[in-house]
Formats: structure tokens, C-alpha cells, sequence
């Protein structure tokens, strides 16, 4: 049973909570373009226990829980190795799907903390991954394979002209049962917002604009049927009917975009 946490960037599955795109260091990247914020990072934690309740035992990060890329910063020394110690007092476990962003994130996290490859991990009939990458076999023989990277948000354009973007949950289904790269596919995929409010988003819904994913970006998944859900719950409705065009739109970030690029 896969269900979406009202207004929060989470998946509960049982006894798990799923989490991505944490970015722990993102206000001194901000900073350094003369954007000075206090950290947020103890108002993920906040987040996490909350969206996770009484009932949610393990906690599972699929990918890019630091923020720079290459290199690393000081609060990313300092907050990640912090953060993951009150996870694993609340948590009896807690994993880690490596992101591109995570390179060398054996370095910030306790031995406690479970690394997962890039390729992925399995949850019953789930496959987790970050990506920015080609899952395992494995995660892809999954009935559902989960993903973050995108930092997927919904663009809403006005009559005249104003635009305001909105983070959403994406859904949708794989077109065949297998291909030449894999034996078996999942039936559906679900697309999970960035964790970090900080983070800005890639419209779903923007004409001539592609996904980040490998995955989204080939003919394996039909995207323009796939469901764009607000962190409410509320369906928006089918992609393809939701399509704007935007002159002025570019992604979040360009340098930015160059990171998300970056593999480990």
C-alpha cells in the first residue's frame, strides 16, 4: 500500500517513509550567488516526524541528500552527519539510494546508515531509485518503481501571462511488460517532489521542455498519460492536457541543471 503524505513530500509503504532530494547545504550554494538563509535543515527533521507519525519505523532517502556537486561545503560536513544521528534515534532503520549528488556520502553519514547503489534497492514490490541512472533488473521487475531527480512541480499560467509553479506528485504507467534492456518492466512509475522547499522544481506540464530521469526520457513510460497530483492530493488530471508554452521559462537553475547532470 503506497500512499502519498497529505502536504508533505513523502511516501508512507507500511512501515516505511520515503523521502528525496533533502540538497543539505543548499543555503550556502545560495549564498554564494548573495542569497543568504538561515539552514532548514532541522525544519526537514520536523517533516520527517511528522509525515511519519506513530507507525513508521524505517526511513529511506532515495538520492541527493548533499547538496554540492563535486566537492562539499562546511554545512554539509557539520549537518548531514547531525541529521542522520536524530533519524537513527527516532528510526530503527535508516537507508540511503545514492543521488548524483552523494559522492563520497560514506564520508557525512554514521556506519549505521545504509547505502544503497545508484542502481537502486527493493521494498516488496517496490523499486527505489534516485534517477539520474538505468536501474538494476532488479528494481525494474518491481510492480512500481518510485523516483525523485525530477523535482517535478506543475506550472499554471494566467490569461495574461503570469506564471506560478506548484511542487506535484507525477503517476503513470509503463507502455510494455519488458524491452530489449529488460526482461520485465514495472506497471506504473510514481515521480516523488523534492523533500527540500528550498529547492525550486522542473515543470511536468511546459511544452518542448524534457525530464531530467533516463527513464522518463525514453519510450518505455507513456508520460503524457501520466496523473499530476498537488501535495493536497487533488488530481490535476492527465499531462498532456495540462501542457503550457512559456518563452520565458528555464529550468530552476542552469547551473544547477549542469549538477543534476553529474554522475557517481
Amino acid at each position: 500500500m503506497i500512499q502519498p503524505v497529505p502536504g508533505i513530500p513523502a511516501l508512507r509503504v507500511e512501515d516505511s517513509l520515503i523521502i528525496g532530494d533533502l540538497h543539505i547545504g543548499v543555503e550556502a550554494h545560495l549564498g554564494k550567488k548573495g542569497v543568504h538563509l538561515t539552514s532548514r535543515t532541522d525544519m526537514m527533521f520536523d517533516s520527517v516526524v511528522e509525515a511519519a507519525g506513530t507507525e513508521v519505523d524505517r526511513i529511506i532517502m532515495i538520492g541527493d541528500i548533499k547538496d554540492s556537486v563535486p566537492g562539499s561545503t562546511r554545512q554539509e560536513y557539520r549537518e548531514i552527519p547531525m541529521f542522520c544521528d536524530r533519524l537513527l534515534e527516532h528510526f530503527s532503520e535508516v537507508c540511503i539510494v545514492r543521488g548524483n549528488h552523494d559522492t563520497s556520502i560514506e564520508e557525512f553519514v554514521p556506519g549505521r546508515v545504509r547505502i544503497h547503489p545508484a542502481s537502486g534497492m527493493v521494498l516488496g514490490d517496490i523499486g527505489l531509485i534516485h534517477g539520474h541512472t538505468w536501474p538494476s533488473e532488479e528494481v525494474m521487475g518491481c510492480r512500481t518503481l518510485v523516483m525523485g531527480h525530477e523535482h517535478p512541480t506543475v506550472l499554471f499560467k494566467d490569461g495574461v501571462g503570469a506564471h506560478m509553479s506548484e511542487p506535484c506528485w507525477l503517476r503513470g504507467r509503463f507502455k510494455e511488460v519488458s524491452s530489449e534492456r529488460y526482461p520485465s518492466l514495472p506497471e506504473q512509475f510514481i515521480v516523488v517532489p523534492a523533500f527540500n522547499r528550498l529547492l525550486g522544481g522542473s515543470p511536468m506540464n511546459v511544452v518542448d521542455s524534457e525530464p531530467l530521469s533516463p527513464i522518463l526520457n525514453s519510450d518505455l513510460v507513456d508520460l503524457d498519460n501520466s496523473h499530476l497530483y498537488l501535495l493536497d492530493g487533488l488530481d490535476l488530471g492527465i499531462r498532456s492536457d495540462l501542457m503550457v508554452r512559456s518563452r520565458r521559462f528555464k529550468r530552476w537553475n542552469d547551473d544547477e541543471n549542469s549538477r543534476r547532470h553529474t554522475s557517481v
